[in-house]
C-alpha cells in the first residue's frame, strides 16, 4: 500500500478536489491511505477566530466562522450537485461541525481564556471538514472510500499545539484502524495535522504537520511509498516563487531532504523524513496540478551517488544572538552552561559559530528570548540582531568539493555576511545575511551553481 498526502493548495477548491479524485482513481490498485490538510488558509482563519473570541470580539469571530462555513458549503454543493440526497446529508454534517465550533468559540469568549487545549480543538475542525467533504466526493465519484479519525491512532503527548508522537502507540493502533477501514473499500481517507492523546484529548502536530502524519502512517503500515502532493513539481533547486529558472531535482537523499526542510525549504515538513528513514520508505514529492510530471524521489543515502551542491534553501525573520565572554578563553564548561540556559527556556538553535571568546547562534522565533538573554547576561555580554535571513547551500560531500567556499562567497561578495556555519554532517554550508539582501543572494547563488 501507499500513503498519499494532499496539502492545502491541493484541496483548496472543488476543481482541486476533482483533480485529487482522478489522481486517486489511478492508484486504487495500490490500496492508498489518503491524508489531507485543511483547505488552503483555513487553519489561519480558525486561529484568527479563536484569537478574536478571546479578545472579546465575538461578533467578528462569528462572522469569520460564517464565512468559512459558506466556503465549505459552496464547495460541497459544487462537488455533489448531481446527488441531492447525498448533498443534503453532507451539508447536515458540515452544519454539525460548525455548530460545535461555535460552541467552543463561545466558551472561549465567556471565560476570556484561550488555552492551548482549546486552540487545538478549534484548529482540528479544518482537517475534519476537508476530510469529510473529500470522503463524500470520492464515494460520489464511484471510488469506495472509508474515513478514519486520525485522533484515534496518531497518538501524542499532551503538548497540545505541537504534540510529540508516541511511535509505539502509532505502530500498534494505526494498522488496526486503517486496515479495518480498508476492508471492503478501495481507499481510506484520514486527517493530517490533527492527533490525540491516549486519554482522547485533541492535539495537533504543529504547522505543516500533515506531511508528518503521512510519514507516521507510512512507517506504521509498512508502505511501499509515501507521496506528498503539493503545488510545485517536486523539490526545486530553490524556491521557484522567489527565483527564476529553478528546476526540479529528480532524486535526492534522505539526508539532503532533511537538511533542506530543516533549513527552510517549504516543500516538506522537517519531521517527515525520520519515520520514512526508519522503514526505508521512499518519499515522492509531486504536483497535483501536473500529476504526469515525475517530481522528486527521496531515497536512502547510499542509493544517491551524485555529490556537490543540490539546492539552496533559506529562512526569513531569523534572530542572531551574539555572546561574548573572556571567561571562554582556555576554559571548559562555558558552552555547557550556555546551552543549559537554552534548554531551560525551550529555545531551539539553528546555527552556531564559535571562536575563543564568542559564540554566535541563530533562532527562528523570539519565544522566551527576553528571559534567555537576561539570564545569559549574568555571565556574558549579549547582543541580539533581528530581521536577518539564513541561507543554506545543501548537497553531498560538500567538504570534499574543492573551491566550494570560493564559489559561494565569490558569488555574493557584494553583500554583508553576518555569520557562517558549516554543519558536521558535511551536507550544508549556512550563513546569515541582511533581510534586504536575501533575494539578491539566493539569485546570485542559483546562477552560480545551476544556470
Amino acid at each position: 500500500m501507499i500513503v498519499m498526502k494532499f496539502g492545502g493548495t491541493s484541496v483548496q477548491d472543488s476543481a482541486a478536489i476533482e483533480r485529487l479524485i482522478e489522481i486517486v482513481r489511478r492508484k486504487i490498485e495500490l490500496r492508498p491511505v489518503i491524508v489531507v490538510s485543511a483547505l488552503s488558509k483555513v487553519t489561519d482563519s480558525l486561529q484568527n477566530i479563536a484569537n478574536l473570541s478571546f479578545r472579546g470580539d465575538l461578533k467578528s469571530a462569528l462572522a469569520l466562522t460564517e464565512s468559512l462555513q459558506k466556503r465549505h458549503i459552496e464547495m460541497t454543493s459544487e462537488l455533489l450537485s448531481q446527488n441531492q440526497a447525498y448533498l443534503a446529508e453532507s451539508l447536515s454534517q458540515i452544519d454539525d461541525y460548525f455548530g460545535k465550533l461555535r460552541e467552543i468559540v463561545g466558551v472561549v469568549n465567556i471565560l476570556e481564556e484561550l488555552s492551548n487545549k482549546s486552540m487545538a480543538k478549534i484548529l482540528s475542525f479544518g482537517e475534519l471538514l476537508s476530510s469529510y467533504i473529500i470522503y463524500r466526493a470520492l464515494n460520489n465519484s464511484g471510488v469506495k472510500c472509508a474515513i478514519a479519525d486520525a485522533r484515534g491512532f496518531i497518538i501524542t503527548d499532551d503538548e497540545f499545539l505541537k504534540g510529540e508522537p508516541d511511535y509505539n502507540s502509532i505502530r500498534e493502533l494505526a494498522p488496526k484502524a486503517l486496515n479495518s477501514a480498508l476492508e471492503g473499500n478501495d481507499v481510506v481517507i484520514t486527517q493530517g495535522f490533527i492527533s490525540g492523546t491516549k486519554d482522547g484529548l485533541n492535539t495537533v502536530l504543529g504547522r505543516g504537520g500533515s506531511d508528518y502524519t503521512a510519514a507516521l502512517i507510512g512507517m506504521a503500515m509498512g508502505a511501499t511509498e509515501i507521496e506528498i502532493w503539493t503545488d510545485v513539481d517536486g523539490v526545486h533547486t530553490t524556491d521557484p516563487r522567489r527565483v527564476e529558472n529553478t528546476r526540479s531535482i529528480s532524486t535526492m537523499s534522505f539526508s539532503e531532504a532533511a537538511e533542506l526542510s530543516f533549513f527552510g525549504a517549504k516543500v516538506l515538513h522537517p519531521a517527515t523524513i525520520q519515520p520514512a528513514i526508519e522503514k526505508n520508505i521512499p518519499v515522492r514529492v509531486l504536483n497535483s496540478t501536473e500529476p504526469q510530471n515525475r517530481g522528486t524521489l527521496i531515497l536512502r543515502d547510499d542509493e544517491i551517488t551524485s555529490s556537490g551542491v543540490r539546492a539552496i534553501s533559506f529562512k526569513e525573520n531569523i534572530i542572531v544572538i551574539n555572546i561574548f565572554s573572556m571567561k571562554m578563553l582556555n576554559t571548559f564548561g562555558f558552552l555547557t552552561k550556555l546551552f543549559e540556559v537554552f534548554g531551560k527556556y525551550g529555545v531551539s538553535v539553528d546555527l552556531i559559530s564559535t571562536s575563543e571568546v564568542s559564540v554566535s547562534l541563530t533562532v527562528d522565533n523570539d519565544h522566551n528570548l527576553d528571559k534567555l538573554t537576561q539570564e545569559i547576561s549574568r555571565f556574558a555580554n549579549v547582543t541580539v540582531k533581528y530581521d536577518k535571513s539564513q541561507v543554506s547551500v545543501v548537497g553531498k560531500n560538500l567538504k570534499e568539493t574543492k573551491g566550494l567556499a570560493k564559489r559561494i562567497f565569490g558569488a555574493i561578495c557584494e553583500h554583508n555576511i553576518t555569520m557562517i556555519s558549516q554543519g558536521a554532517s558535511d551536507i550544508n554550508v549556512s550563513f546569515v545575511v541582511n533581510k534586504e539582501d536575501l533575494d539578491c543572494v539566493i539569485t546570485a547563488l542559483h546562477k552560480e551553481f545551476f544556470e
